[in-house]
Parts: C-alpha cells; structure tokens; sequence
C-alpha cells in the first residue's frame, strides 16, 4: 500500500471514529495489491505467513468493518465465497457464466439504464455499487 492509500485509509476510518491499526492496514494492503477480486484465505495466508499470530477471525472481523465503512466491497462470485475489491479501484460490476465460470467485468455506466428505469417506474433508488449477474457467457452459449 502506497503513502498515499495509507493515508486515505487513515483519515477515512478516523473520521468514522476508528484507527488504522496494523491488522487492518494487512488487511488493505492484501487488497490493494491483488490483481483481482480476493478471498478471505487468500487474504489470511500470506499475513499468517508474515504474522502467524494473527488469527482468521481478526481477517473476518476486519473484512467486515471495511466492507460496513464501504472502503471494500464485498461480492458473491457464485461460489458460495465472498470476494473482496478495494472500494477506491472503481466501480464495476460482473457477468459470471454458470457453466465455465467465466467472469467479464462491465462498467457502471452500463446498469445506468437500469437505475432509471428502476427509479421512473418504481420510485426506487437503486444502489448498484458492486453486482454480479449470471447467466451463460458467449463461448457457452454457442456450444
């Protein structure tokens, strides 16, 4: 994690009323360096690797608050495991095939369609801050 991350982190949880302490700096710097979205294992293993006083409940907890202050967000890629993705790398959404798991990353911008019409029709304001849609990728679908 970069000063910079550090320090957003730092002052985000301070002006929610919590500190930066060094499990949650593990925590985020995990996330920040993961190419893709991680779970909590792949989170825990590396820190216990490092820190092997650290305990997976620790992560759980840790994983949670973040996800609550909305700094992570968490996402069911379909296997039944949460997925974690720092808040601040964009916002995107996920297409996962059913049948070769294949996962595609839209933007946001293209479920704005769905947030008007869901606000026009419905009167609801939706917040799609990290969604997963599944179905059957292009590969699965022509076989």
């Amino acid at each position: 994690m970069d000063k910079h991350s550090h320090n957003s982190y730092d002052q985000t949880l301070r002006q929610k009323g919590y500190r930066l302490t060094p499990q949650r700096a593990m925590v985020l710097e995990a996330i920040e360096h993961a190419t893709s979205h991680i779970s909590t294992e792949e989170i825990y293993t590396p820190i216990a690797k490092k820190y092997p006083n650290v305990n997976i409940s620790t992560v759980y907890r840790t994983l949670e608050l973040l996800t609550e202050l909305s700094l992570v967000t968490a996402t069911n890629m379909g296997d039944g495991t949460l997925r974690y993705h720092a808040s601040g790398k964009g916002r995107h959404h996920h297409l996962i095939c059913n049948k070769c798991g294949k996962i595609i990353d839209i933007n946001e911008y293209d479920l704005q369609e769905l947030k008007d019409s869901l606000l026009a029709n419905y009167g609801f304001a939706a917040e799609l801050k990290h969604v997963a849609f599944f179905g059957c990728c292009p590969a699965c679908t022509d076989k």
